[in-house]
């Protein structure tokens, strides 16, 4: 018989959401208690001190971690999030739900996330180049091409990545362009990675609406958090022709019924950083903007915003998940009782970043590079198999569309450990 473990390394309530989500998941598909908590608990994890020398000559230390939640069906993967409200709960639940997503689209790998206690716009170039470096530099026995592969997350970019990746190959000896994702071009990143996130979680949007005989071209959208994943789905969206009537960051949000200019948008965003004081329309709160009627509301920022709170007074006919977490347990069960709301689970709707992460180090590893319509092109297929195994899974054991997608990921994790055995 198995003992359940209960882990008070990783005790948060974003930590126990995920873990409230997997209890769910496996008492549906009635996982044996054998393989239970050797599937839900992170694999192993490390917490790093970064020491960084500021311009002022002062020494700031930082505290990092990464999560490698499942090592079962490949290297893990997942990104690395520079945030001020890092915490090591949260960055394992994150790493959860990567095994979940990974494993729903058929990818080699398991899950990981990496965070740093870290405002990057605090941090002067030169700063956040030494901490990335520095983070790299302590993970270095720890992760690897065939071990762990960090990507973007949060507060994190392309030229991030190039700092990390060079770190990393100085210490190898060689370059090993496949250590990390989410680069630069010219250092062998993929390209539509940069788009990948979004685009996924736009096409599927448009998959839902045409499911339900809503044309694109007449649906309004409300899109929570203007970062890449944001930005992204919101311009790929107005490019299917939905008209965009609310954008948002942390500084607030701004309300257009007749439409954003995206473009003004993000050329006001690329100079000032933030969308403070965007002239593009009426300034709302960000509480305001998750309750504006809308044919699709895109949270795409940080978890758990749509809470018991509010789930009631949502006004949208899809909630497209691109941010990870960002709906509580307790507002899934509304939500789900309401019965007039698409709901497209994370794990399924911002899939398109690993998906396209993933095409990115298989072009790494074997120096052979696609175009960006090769790689939206095979993009868009993984994701229509993904949603059809959702979408089944969903009929046939009359689940929510986030309980399908979830047990279909944990089974084949499972699956995956009960094959291979119990290491002595």
């Amino acid at each position: 018989m198995s003992k359940a473990i209960v882990s008070s390394l990783y005790d948060s309530d974003v930590f126990r959401m995920a873990c409230r989500q997997f209890d769910k998941a496996a008492d549906a598909i009635s996982l044996p208690e054998a393989i239970r908590d050797r599937t839900k608990y992170p694999r192993r994890c490390l917490a790093v001190s970064l020491p960084v020398k500021r311009r002022d000559g002062s020494v700031t230390v930082f505290e990092g971690y990464r999560v490698q939640h499942n090592l079962s069906t490949g290297p893990s993967k997942g990104g690395i999030r520079f945030h001020q409200h890092v915490t090591l709960g949260e960055v394992a639940a994150l790493a959860m739900w990567m095994s979940w997503k990974t494993s729903l689209v058929g990818l080699p790998y398991g899950g990981a996330k990496g965070g740093v206690i870290v405002n990057p716009s605090e941090l002067t170039e030169s700063e956040l180049e030494h901490l990335s470096r520095r983070y790299m530099q302590e993970m270095v026995n720890f992760v690897g091409p065939h071990v762990d592969v960090p990507a973007p997350d949060v507060g994190t970019n392309e030229k991030i990545m190039a700092w990390m990746m060079d770190t990393y190959s100085n210490h190898v000896g060689h370059v090993a362009s496949a250590v990390v994702t989410g680069k630069p071009i010219a250092l062998g990143g993929s390209q539509g990675r940069r788009e990948a996130t979004g685009a996924g979680v736009a096409y599927l949007t448009k998959k839902y609406l045409e499911d339900l005989k809503l044309p694109v071209n007449k649906a309004t959208a409300v899109i929570q958090g203007f970062g890449n994943v944001g930005s992204e789905t919101a311009l790929a969206l107005s490019n299917y022709g939905a008209k965009i009537i609310a954008i948002s960051d942390y500084t607030g949000a701004v309300y257009n019924p007749k439409g954003i200019d995206l473009n003004k948008a993000l050329t006001y965003v690329r100079y000032q950083k933030t969308l403070h004081d965007f002239d593009g329309g009426e300034p709302i709160s960000n509480d305001a903007l998750l309750e504006l009627k809308c044919t699709v509301l895109a949270p795409c920022a940080l978890e758990r915003v749509i809470t018991d709170k509010n789930a009631a007074k949502l006004k949208c006919r899809v909630l497209a998940e691109g941010a990870n977490g960002p709906t509580t347990n307790a507002a899934d069960k509304i939500i789900e009782e309401r019965g007039d709301i698409e709901l497209i689970p994370d794990v399924l709707c911002n899939s398109g970043g690993v998906i396209v992460s993933y095409f990115e180090w298989l072009q790494n590893l074997s120096n052979y590079y696609w175009g960006r319509d090769e790689v939206l092109q095979k993009l868009f297929g993984m994701l229509d198999k993904a949603k059809d195994a959702v979408d089944a899974q969903k009929r046939k054991f009359k689940f929510s569309r986030r309980l399908a997608a979830l047990t279909l990921g944990i089974q084949r994790v499972a699956d995956a450990k009960q094959s291979r055995g119990l290491f002595p």
